[in-house]
């Protein structure tokens, strides 16, 4: 294996997580608002409904998409009338890692959002602002470190995303194949120290990004609340 092949599955593996991470957040942002401010009858299964994508099988949730997806499946004509097609392209390597990553971030922003008094959200209605300027101008800041590291356990969650991504995106080499996929082939092809390459490029992106992150939230100081002017 080449440095320049390693270098390609790096970016894909890379373009793959941000984008994933880009698909889930505001999803994830406002299904986590809602579930920290609401409470009603069956919202534990809403919420074990969302953490699904934690527990079932990667391949699973692969197949599911493809099924979804596929030319057989409810959405494709859709897409082909939008002229997208998605199966066994990185962007559903993008979509796989998105639904993974979906349950991280919901949870961590409900977590966040949860400890943002209401009082303060009360305040800045009273004092004119809509629902809409209220979330950004005062939940929001008040819940960003959590709703950071939610970003974060996503997109790391991305990166590694193996059986999703095999079902539905495949690996083509130079199309589809992340890091997590090149370890795999490279594996099965007996290629021990192009696979070691790969895993080690991989610690080095977790290793990067979680010492960005957390560096950054021991920096930034603890958001005070503060009532809106």
């Amino acid at each position: 294996m080449s440095w320049s092949e390693a270098i390609a599955m790096t970016a894909l593996t890379l373009r793959v997580g941000g984008v994933a991470v880009a698909l889930a957040f505001l999803p994830a942002l406002g299904l986590g608002h809602w579930l920290a401010r609401r409470e009603f009858r069956g919202k534990a299964l809403v919420e074990a409904v969302i953490a699904l994508p934690m527990l079932l099988p990667p391949v699973a949730l692969g197949l599911g998409l493809l099924l979804l997806f596929g030319r057989r499946g409810p959405f494709f004509p859709l897409l082909h009338a939008l002229g997208v097609e998605l199966p066994f392209t990185w962007w559903a390597a993008a979509l796989a890692a998105a639904l993974v990553g979906f349950p991280f971030l919901v949870r961590a922003c409900e977590q966040a959002f949860a400890e943002v008094e209401p009082r303060f959200e009360q305040l800045a209605r009273s004092l004119g602002y809509t629902r809409p300027a209220t979330f950004l101008r005062v939940t929001l800041p008040l819940a960003r470190r959590g709703v950071l590291y939610g970003t974060l356990l996503a997109f790391t969650r991305g990166l590694g995303e193996f059986g999703a991504t095999a079902v539905v995106a495949g690996i083509q080499p130079g199309r589809t194949e992340t890091l997590a996929l090149g370890i795999w082939s490279r594996i099965e092809l007996g290629d021990d120290s192009g696979a070691l390459v790969l895993c080690l490029a991989s610690f080095a992106l977790a290793l990067a990004a979680t010492t960005l992150a957390e560096g950054w939230l021991r920096r930034a100081p603890h958001p005070k609340a503060k009532a809106p002017s």
